[in-house]
């Protein structure tokens, strides 16, 4: 390919559900995000992540996902602890998974942690927080 294309940002991730009102309030109330518009018919919608969209498309039968979505948290225990308090149950986590000594992914020295849960539908999300490490 002659040239570099010129991507700038990521705009938009999609996903699909079976039952849009109930996606809806997962996203939009027990998460957090901030709902930017709903269209019904057809059947969608629009959440912003910090500037990118969020896009959640009603389907018959929503297909079984390979992807995960990570969503970063400030404080990785207290926003588990907020969503165990809603009755989130998480698949695991929150536990060390990247000790970035060289500054690979940010500041060198800091640890990122993750914990793992699914969406009604079974969408794998992933929420990650960066600390300082342990010395």
């Amino acid at each position: 390919m002659a040239g570099n294309l010129d991507i700038s940002g990521l705009h938009q991730v999609a996903l699909t559900t079976s039952d849009l009102d109930r996606s809806a309030r997962f996203y939009g109330e027990t998460l957090g995000l901030r709902l930017i518009a709903v269209f019904d018919p057809p059947g969608l919608a629009f959440f912003d992540l910090d500037g990118i969209r969020l896009s959640v498309q009603r389907v018959d039968e929503a297909p079984e996902s390979s992807s995960v979505i990570y969503l970063r948290v400030p404080d990785i225990d207290a926003a588990v602890g907020m969503l165990k308090n809603a009755d989130v149950a998480f698949e695991r986590g929150p536990e060390l998974v990247f000790s970035d000594t060289e500054g690979q992914f940010g500041a060198a020295g800091e640890e990122e942690w993750m914990a793992f849960l699914r969406d009604p539908d079974g969408h794998l999300l992933a929420l990650v927080s960066r600390r300082p490490g342990c010395e």
